[in-house]
């Protein structure tokens, strides 16, 4: 959510900076915003001269009653009464403007940075840079379901039986390698200076409101029926919402903090459930980092957090590129962000295993966490990047480390967390 001093200064920029996500039917908001706004300030200011008024008047009284007067103070009392109920109601009035404000306001697109390239969707994203040698063997590489199937590592008919389209059940060393690669990026994390964090794997409609859009929250989120809850869709939700209402110290920015938690998906609007595969599901883990900082420190915590990424899938034996996201893929909250991809050999291209993304304040405006300055409080900048997502990363592993008899090299980084196991053989 931009700030609303912004869009009364300057309405054509967030304008502009709407058409340059090709959402003109928001164009409106703007307008729409301005009116209540100005409707809501004059309605401030005439409540402000009713107590004013009231507060002379009841002084007033005070005097007739010493006096002896009490007709007159009866009488003033009476006008009292009528301003209270002229009071009330404008009050009234101006909390339904300021929600009538708030609704628009969180519907209005971030102000994005000037580096962002403008497209109308994912199609027009842009490479920014490659990092290893993609590699296709001279032998085929299979899809990664019959992989895993061939490893004894997964059942998705008994998934479906249980639970339906979208789960799966993962067994025995494709498990394991799995939980490997999520407990390697926590310590590579840890290795990084993050404070290692599992938070809770539900937050209220309040955080979810504060940490998303509206367009993202109807695609994604679970609803808890009859509570006030919803299961995350990733921990970012969980340890931005931990700072919600805060004022942090200026001396412990930044805050970095890497998450490990399952992910709820309801996946609506994507291009569907696949019915043999791992790669959109309803259910996966994630470990993810976030960090709030000063506004003027963003950037560099940006570049910062998907070369660590790109890092740690190198160390892994994977080529990876970054993608930078256009205005028309970039969601409403975000500044700037791009996507990590894997080299998939079997496919011959790339495909997206984690994304970087910085918010500027306006999850820190939604959620009302600030820094105390020296020259007064603050709104924070937050930011948040995908370490690994697995299933996704489990089949760039799988896939790059593919051999020719089907067994699986086991990356050197995750013999410790594979009890000494350094290929996986089919079953």
């Amino acid at each position: 959510m931009i700030d609303i001093k912004l869009l009364r200064e300057n309405p054509e920029m967030v304008k502009e900076n709407i058409k340059r996500k090709f959402q003109d039917h928001k164009l409106v908001l703007v307008d729409e915003v301005l009116a209540l706004d100005k409707e809501s300030r004059e309605l401030t200011l005439m409540c402000d001269e009713l107590r004013m008024k009231r507060n002379a008047i009841s002084k007033e009284i005070g005097g007739l009653m010493a006096q002896g007067k009490k007709d007159e103070a009866e009488a003033k009392k009476e006008e009292v009464n009528k301003i209270n109920e002229k009071l009330m109601a404008n009050e009234g009035k101006e909390a339904n403007l300021k929600e009538e404000i708030k609704e628009r306001m969180m519907k209005i697109p971030n102000i994005m940075d000037a580096s962002v390239p403008i497209g109308k969707d994912d199609s027009e994203n842009v490479e920014n840079e490659k990092f290893g040698e993609p590699v296709v063997p001279a032998y085929e590489i299979p899809h990664h379901a019959d992989i895993i199937e061939a490893l004894g590592g997964i059942d998705k008919e008994s998934a479906g039986r249980t639970s339906g389209n979208g789960f799966y059940f993962l067994l025995g060393n494709v498990a394991r390698l799995h939980e490997a690669m999520i407990a390697y990026a926590r310590d590579f994390m840890i290795n990084k200076g993050f404070t290692y964090c599992i938070p809770p794997f539900m937050i209220r409609s309040d955080v979810v409101n504060g940490v998303m859009s509206f367009e993202e929250l109807e695609a994604m989120m679970y609803k808890i029926e009859g509570e006030d809850l919803y299961l995350i869709g990733t921990s970012e939700h969980s340890m931005i919402g931990k700072f919600k209402g805060q004022i942090l110290k200026e001396e412990d920015l930044p805050v970095a903090i890497t998450g490990y938690s399952p992910c709820f998906r309801k996946e609506v609007g994507s291009h569907g459930i696949e019915e043999r595969g791992l790669y959109r599901v309803h259910q996966f883990e994630k470990q993810e980092m976030i960090v709030l900082c000063k506004a003027e420190d963003q950037m560099d915590w940006y570049n910062k957090m998907w070369s660590y990424t790109v890092e740690f899938f190198r160390s892994l034996d994977v080529p990876v590129r970054t993608l930078e996201c256009c205005s028309g893929d970039l969601a409403d909250l975000k500044v700037k962000s791009c996507d990590v991809e894997a080299w998939s050999p079997r496919q011959q291209k790339y495909f997206e295993v984690g994304s970087c993304s910085t918010l500027g304040d306006a999850q820190a405006r939604r959620l009302g966490i600030r820094a105390k300055g020296e020259k007064g409080n603050y709104l924070v900048a937050t930011l948040n990047n995908t370490v690994v997502a697995s299933p996704r990363g489990l089949i760039a592993v799988l896939e790059n480390n593919y051999q020719e008899d089907g067994t699986i090299k086991v990356p050197e980084v995750l013999w410790p967390y594979m009890g000494g196991t350094k290929e996986i053989k089919k079953v």
